[in-house]
C-alpha cells in the first residue's frame, strides 16, 4: 500500500535549482550510510490524475498540530496514488526555541524525550520503509487526537506495535544514537540552506515557505491531492508572494 523509490526511478519531476534536502541530510557521514528515500504514490490509484510536481519536502515535527493537517494531507494523497516525490524532513521545534548560548538539545539529555517519537520514525524509515507512513500518521494521531505523550517510550512503543513494527528494536537503534546524527543534520541543514523556523514548511528546490492548513483531509485523497497541489504551486510557481495570511480564522 505504501511505496518507497528511490530518486533514479518511477517518475521523472520537474526539476528546480538547489539539491535535494534528502540528499544533505541521509549523507554517510551525516547519517551512518542511510539511503535516500523519495516517497510517491501506491499503485491502484484512487485520485484523479496528479499535477506534474517538482519534488519537494516537508518538515515534520509531531508536536504541532499544524504539521498534522498538512501531512495528513499528503499521506492521504500518496497512499491512493498521487504520482508525487516526497521527502519527510524531521525538524526540531525544542531546537527552534533553543535561546543564543544555551546548549542545542541534540547535547542535552533533558531533552532527549523531546526528540524521541521523531527518532522512531527515521528509524522506522531506516530499517523498515514500507511502514513508514502509517507510522507517520498514527504518531499525529496518538498526540493530538488520543492525547497521548510521545516523550514516553512505553506510548512510542505501543504507536509502533499497532503498526506492526518491532517496537523495542526501533527503541534500540534510537539508543544506539543514528536516528539522533540523522535528526540534527536534517534540522541543521534545513535551517542553514533555507532558514526554516518551523514546521510544516514545504521546501521546493531553493524556495520554502510555512504553510498552516486548517483543514483536515478526513480520508478524502481527492481534497488531500488539491490541497498540496495548491501548496507546492504556489511556492514553485509565485515567488513573488511572499506573505499572505487571512485576518480571521473561519469558524
Amino acid at each position: 500500500m505504501r511505496s518507497p523509490a528511490v530518486a533514479q526511478g518511477g517518475r521523472q519531476s520537474p526539476q528546480r535549482p538547489g539539491r535535494s534536502l534528502m540528499q544533505v541530510w541521509t549523507s554517510p557521514q551525516l547519517s551512518r550510510g542511510a539511503s535516500r528515500t523519495l516517497w510517491n504514490g501506491s499503485a491502484g490509484a484512487a485520485v484523479g490524475p496528479s499535477m506534474a510536481l517538482p519534488d519537494f519536502s516537508v518538515t515534520y515535527d509531531y508536536r504541532c498540530p499544524y504539521a498534522r493537517n498538512a501531512h495528513e494531507h499528503l499521506v492521504t494523497a500518496l497512499q491512493a496514488g498521487a504520482d508525487w516525490h516526497v521527502d519527510f524532513v524531521p525538524f526540531s521545534l525544542s531546537q527552534a526555541h533553543v535561546e543564543e548560548g544555551e546548549a542545542a538539545v541534540w547535547d542535552d539529555p533533558q531533552h532527549a524525550p523531546d526528540l524521541l517519537a521523531v527518532e522512531a520514525s527515521i528509524a522506522v524509515r531506516q530499517v523498515d520503509p514500507e511502514r513508514f507512513l502509517g507510522v507517520h500518521l498514527a504518531l499525529f494521531a496518538a498526540r493530538h487526537d488520543e492525547g497521548r505523550d510521545l516523550r514516553q517510550p512505553d506510548v512510542v512503543r505501543s504507536v509502533l506495535a499497532g503498526q506492526g513494527v518491532d517496537g523495542d528494536g526501533v527503541l534500540r537503534a534510537v539508543a544506539q544514537g543514528g536516528p539522533r546524527l540523522t535528526f540534527r543534520a536534517a534540522h541543521e541543514y534545513a535551517v542553514g540552506s533555507h532558514q526554516v523556523f518551523g514546521v510544516p514548511t514545504f521546501i521546493v528546490g531553493d524556495r520554502a515557505a510555512f504553510a498552516r492548513l486548517l483543514v483536515r483531509p478526513q480520508g478524502d485523497p481527492e481534497l488531500a491531492r488539491s490541497t498540496i497541489e495548491r501548496v507546492v504551486g504556489l511556492v514553485a510557481d509565485h515567488p513573488e508572494i511572499n506573505e499572505l495570511k487571512h485576518t480571521s480564522v473561519p469558524r
